[in-house]
């Protein structure tokens, strides 16, 4: 039921749109797996090979030390609609940062996000479709104003601090170099 394909189709950039959440998994060659859930409208397809999200401050920055140290990156969305289907993007990432020379270049395609972070960009590799016929139907009833309304309140100075204090390194003692470079 698994079909690859060399790139991401139009169809298949269509189907991303249409959803509202996606997750991304990354791992270091020696420690924990990372998987995350994204959403509020922060992904873009950028070409058939090449893929854009918007990362936001969180409690880690787990995805940021593993694609320094590897770049090896899986994204997946699921269905939860009426026809199911399970998209993976496999590829190499990498990270742009505020202070990166392309950072406006990159950060212009999202809608401004308090307690924006970094963008991540995937070259795709692989992409592959599968049946989802396990995913459960759910709803969308929107997105959680939670995170943006912590990062309001942070402030920018709170938020540079909360980077010096929470995501310089990764849980396995891997730098992200959020505050310098390498």
């Amino acid at each position: 039921m698994a079909k690859f394909y060399p790139e991401l189709t139009e169809s298949l950039q269509e189907f991303i749109q249409a959803q509202h959440i996606f997750f991304t998994a990354t791992a270091p060659i020696q420690g924990r797996i990372n998987l995350s859930p994204k959403g509020m409208n922060s992904f873009r397809c950028l070409d058939a090979h090449t893929v854009a999200y918007l990362d936001l401050t969180g409690s880690g920055n787990e995805a940021s030390a593993h694609l320094i140290e590897n770049g090896r990156m899986t994204i997946m969305f699921c269905s939860f609609a009426e026809k199911p289907m399970i998209l993976r993007l496999y590829g190499t990432g990498c990270v742009i940062r505020p202070r990166d020379h392309d950072w406006q270049d990159f950060y212009s395609l999202f809608e401004p996000i308090p307690g924006a972070r970094q963008v991540v960009k995937v070259s795709l590799e692989a992409v592959q479709t599968s049946c989802g016929f396990g995913v459960p139907l759910y709803e969308h009833l929107g997105d959680r104003e939670t995170l943006v309304e912590w990062a309001e309140k942070k402030g920018e100075a709170g938020i540079q601090q909360y980077w010096h204090d929470k995501n310089q390194v990764s849980i396995d003692g891997l730098p992200t170099y959020i505050l310098n470079e390498k």
